[in-house]
């Protein structure tokens, strides 16, 4: 049910996208015409204000949205998200925004398969497990790639699947391609034509590993460094403004920049030129022979550019899309360099492994790299290529970066699961659990025979000693303490100040069970107390239910049932 669903999503998405194109692009072929300039940013507002208005929840960054559900909110996201994503990115891509249909459908089958589970009061490792069936029948349904969707899954999603878990994903992804097929036609996506692999370009597909390896930093960092700097805006409609003009400069020069981009990425896979005279001021380059490849950098290097501008200016699109067509266009600029330095490697070939690289670098997913684009072209044919350029920049990335596009942010805050299941572990627990407030509480000024009367009504190793407005300033050890409390002596001239411990170390609320470990590692301590903000009390967590939530957790993580 979830692979047919997330499959006919696909396919709404895409018939959306392409009527919309149709409505506002009949008889849009004069040369420099003004929507070039004025519709991505008519998409963009429409996506704003719906955003804003309608669904009055951030819906952007689908994918890294996905993963922060699995790991921070128990697999759950919200209903709406089964057709807002749709809705907003069919306008966006639409109306030309410079952004991919691809994250906005994996989150829309995360939310099928989430939202299912849910109903049908299912565990959380099997809601999780439909997130992950629904996001791999999107991937499967849009690109008519049932094998790259649990790849997908299973390299960027899912931190822990077994053995048995493959089959439902395996089920999903092919249901999603089979409603695709039925939509879509059996034609692979990239239908394209391909010389067949030499030998003697091996050494050329390494270096365009490298390449894609630094342009994939380049990627994600510019992506980062933007969407920061342009998050400063603090006005909505400011942004949206900026975003615009700069995006519809920005496609007004470089009209492959236009919505997708995949109509060009079809011209150069299949070895032709794209027709771009009289469609741009910048025409005049291309009447030179090394004008060629400068223009296609140029639109390499600006294409984050325009994506950013496309998703911060209130669109609503993902950085699939946008990996794809950047890839490819590296390929191509690459291998035509390559071609008027004399030597002879054909153009559509490295356009389709670029693409391969420039995925596996920048989402750090070299076997879904591999195998999408096999998929998604029919080039089954260059799978030695593809899979030595996507390892290559795969391993050039991992150099300089340890994290993908998708979970760089949610690495930052601690939230990020990991194939670590130590890691992924600590991710899923949470300190609220753990908290016990059964150890009595004390004044700080109070005497030792209150303190006597307390500790014979309980069983409890520690006290907690408070202030007048709660907050925490010490406690009492009634191991260490014996000796005072035994002395009736001392009930009435000594204070529960003269006999109480400093913490070793705090907790805080709402803390990562990373750090906390850490604590009781540094420390030593078999209780640490939680306090929040303010240094409230809160209660204590002891090293022994510490462990006890552990066991269980990785003994949920790991059941094969």
């Amino acid at each position: 049910m979830v692979g047919v669903l997330s499959g006919c999503a696909a396919v709404f998405l895409d018939w959306a996208i392409h009527f919309i194109k149709q409505l506002l692009n009949q008889g849009f072929h004069a040369s420099y015409d003004w929507q070039f300039l004025v519709l991505p940013g008519i998409g963009m507002l429409i996506s704003l204000l719906l955003v804003r208005y309608v669904i009055k929840d951030n819906i952007g960054h689908g994918v890294t949205k996905a993963l922060l559900a699995v790991s921070r909110n128990d697999s759950k996201i919200k209903p709406h998200n089964t057709w807002s994503s749709i809705l907003t990115s069919s306008i966006t891509i639409g109306f030309g925004g410079s952004v991919g249909a691809e994250a906005p459908i994996v989150y829309t089958g995360a939310a099928i398969g989430s939202n299912l589970g849910r109903a049908a009061g299912l565990s959380y490792r099997n809601v999780t497990l439909l997130l992950g069936c629904g996001a791999a029948g999107a991937v499967a349904g849009i690109f008519k790639a049932p094998l790259a969707g649990v790849l997908f899954t299973l390299e960027i999603l899912l931190f822990n699947v077994s053995m048995k878990a493959l089959l439902p994903l395996l089920i999903s992804t092919v249901s999603a391609t089979v409603v695709s097929y039925v939509f879509r036609g059996q034609t692979p996506v990239f239908a394209c034509t391909l010389t067949p692999f030499s030998m003697g370009n091996i050494p050329f597909y390494i270096v365009l590993g490298v390449l894609g390896g630094l342009g994939s930093l380049y990627f994600m960092r510019t992506t980062l460094f933007l969407e920061d700097w342009i998050g400063r805006l603090k006005n909505p409609y400011v942004r949206w403004a900026l975003c615009a003009v700069a995006l519809g400069a920005l496609i007004f020069l470089f009209p492959p920049l236009y919505g997708e981009g995949y109509d060009s990425l079809g011209t150069l896979l299949n070895g032709r030129e794209l027709d771009l005279e009289g469609r741009t001021l910048l025409s005049f380059l291309l009447d030179w022979k090394w004008g060629v490849p400068v223009f296609f950098l140029l639109i390499f290097l600006l294409k984050v550019v325009a994506m950013t501008a496309t998703n911060a200016g209130g669109g609503v699109g993902g950085t699939f899309g946008p990996t794809l067509f950047a890839g490819a266009i590296l390929g191509f600029f690459f291998a035509r360099f390559c071609n008027l330095l004399g030597f002879s490697v054909p153009e559509q070939n490295f356009a389709l492994v670029g693409m391969a690289a420039l995925m596996a670098g920048v989402m750090q997913a070299p076997m879904t790299a591999i195998f999408l684009i096999a998929e998604i072209s029919g080039g089954y044919e260059l799978l030695i290529p593809l899979i030595l350029t996507a390892t290559v920049a795969f391993g050039t990335l991992r150099v300089f970066e340890k994290y993908s596009i998708y979970t760089k942010r949610i690495a930052q805050s601690g939230d990020l699961l990991t194939h670590d299941s130590d890691q992924a572990v600590l991710t899923l627990m949470h300190i609220d659990d753990l908290i016990r407030d059964k150890y009595p509480r004390v004044q700080i000024d109070a005497t030792l025979r209150e303190v006597a009367s307390v500790v014979a009504g309980t069983d409890a190793a520690v006290l907690a000693v408070i202030d007048g407005q709660g907050r925490f300033q010490g406690m009492i050890d009634l191991a260490t303490a014996r000796k005072p409390l035994l002395d009736p002596s001392t009930y009435d001239s000594w204070h529960v100040y003269n006999i109480m411990e400093s913490a070793p170390e705090y907790i805080y609320a709402g803390e990562k069970m990373e750090s906390v470990m850490a604590k009781f590692d540094r420390t030593g301590a078999w209780r640490l107390p939680v306090v929040d903000a303010d240094r409230k009390y809160l209660g204590f967590i002891s090293k022994s239910r510490l462990l006890m939530a552990y066991r269980a957790e990785l003994k949920e993580i790991a059941s094969e049932d």
